[in-house]
């Protein structure tokens, strides 16, 4: 599966990287909600997919979230990994990597990336965006 393909499939066809318009325009209910120590995840229930997210997010950790589990709703519809996590032992490292690389690809534009890539340390550039240096690796995968 080629994420990067993915994703710039879904911003041309909804017109943003905005993960709650793309989430809108494929009729993905987002759910804010009370989540205790936890950022957010994805369901499909009665065909009905779902993001919740939980309330007390800062901006840039609600946004990350939402893409994150848009990533599952679009690669894994059909996966429900808080009952892997629980009830077996498959693994969801990869399911999780592939949501996080879905997320990075969405929020960060390439030539963005690359243009800062230039001249700042991938500290630098977590420091810019927010995000955690391990995240933002997968966009040079």
């Amino acid at each position: 599966m080629d994420i990067k393909k993915s994703v710039d499939y879904y911003i041309k066809k909804v017109g943003s990287r905005n993960p709650f318009e793309i989430a809108d325009a494929l009729n993905i209910i987002v759910i804010f909600e009370e989540l205790g120590s936890i950022n957010g995840y994805y369901n499909k229930q009665l065909r009905m997919k779902q993001i919740h997210i939980n309330h007390n997010l800062e901006d840039n950790e609600r946004l990350f979230t939402a893409a994150h589990e848009l990533g599952h709703a679009i690669l894994h519809p059909d996966t429900n990994t808080p009952f892997l996590r629980s009830y077996t032992y498959f693994s969801i490292d990869k399911l999780e990597n592939e949501a996080n690389k879905f997320a990075i690809e969405l929020l960060i534009p390439d030539v963005e990336f690359q243009e800062y890539a230039k001249d700042f340390t991938m500290e630098q550039i977590s420091r810019i965006y927010g995000y955690h240096e391990s995240l933002l690796a997968l966009k040079m995968k």
